[in-house]
């Protein structure tokens, strides 16, 4: 049985982590800023000289909304995480009556918080510095942010209880996910570009869905409500995974004694 209020207390405690540090603020927003005015200036650049009949502002633009949302929602799932492991407060936590499930949706509510935090800074420079308007079906946009949302949480936990497993040095494999995944989901280009192998990789991970419809309905075609329904499945699947696997690796490293490195000075 879920306690709201131990998920809460949780909630709470990465509010003071961010409410305390400027260091942890200013990412929220410096990084997203960065990569919206840099695409920006760059799909400007693509618009100016594009002989197509597609948008290329508003298709790259969007594109890197949705991929920098993604980004933010998995690492800040994973940096609330590494935050208990960096202070040594793991173990502190859990001997306190939280479970494992409380504890993980603390973390996830957080990072949606502060996730859609930045989204809505991203779309509010889009808006203002490049004219990038959301007039697109309301349905469509609902799904491309659920089916983003719930990947990047799903890949959040893995990558939590993989850290959790290996030790914290294995944070160092959490970064580069995103920049890994991104040739596969076709962020930038259509998945007819990739080889054979890489669009079988692809048809398994739920942002691909997003990127190809999305720019089918920024070039006034039709989207599809079946990719957008696997997408949406196979994200809240990668999301019971993930919980499955936390599970699982949090049973095991406390059995086996592990867990105390969490609590050791030298930790790797």
């Amino acid at each position: 049985m879920i306690c709201l209020d131990r998920v809460w207390a949780v909630v709470l405690r990465q509010i003071y982590l961010l409410r305390g540090s400027w260091a942890r603020v200013v990412p929220l927003f410096a990084w997203v800023s960065v990569n919206v005015v840099l695409w920006g200036f760059t799909s400007r650049y693509f618009e100016s000289i594009s002989a197509t009949g597609m948008g290329l502002l508003p298709t790259l633009l969007g594109a890197t909304l949705l991929w920098n949302y993604f980004d933010r929602v998995m690492h800040g799932v994973t940096t609330a995480f590494l935050e208990d492991v960096w202070s040594r407060n793991f173990l502190n936590l859990f001997s306190s009556p939280l479970t494992t499930g409380e504890y993980v949706l603390g973390l996830v509510l957080t990072c949606f918080f502060t996730s859609t935090l930045g989204l809505l800074m991203m779309v509010a420079i889009a808006a203002w510095g490049f004219g990038l308007t959301w007039t697109g079906d309301i349905v469509a946009l609902g799904g491309f942010l659920a089916i983003t949302l719930a990947f990047g949480i799903a890949l959040g936990i893995m990558a939590s209880a993989m850290v959790l497993r290996l030790g914290p040095a294995a944070e160092w494999f959490v970064w580069p996910v995103p920049a890994l995944l991104s040739p596969f989901v076709g962020v930038f280009y259509p998945q007819r570009v990739l080889p054979t192998w890489m669009q079988a990789v692809a048809k398994v991970l739920p942002p691909t869905y997003v990127f190809e419809n999305m720019r089918a309905m920024m070039s006034g075609a039709p989207w599809s409500m079946t990719d957008l329904v696997v997408g949406l499945c196979l994200s809240a699947g990668y999301v019971v995974l993930g919980m499955l696997v936390f599970s699982a690796v949090h049973r095991s490293v406390l059995r086996s004694g592990l867990l105390a490195r969490y609590s050791a000075e030298g930790a790797s």
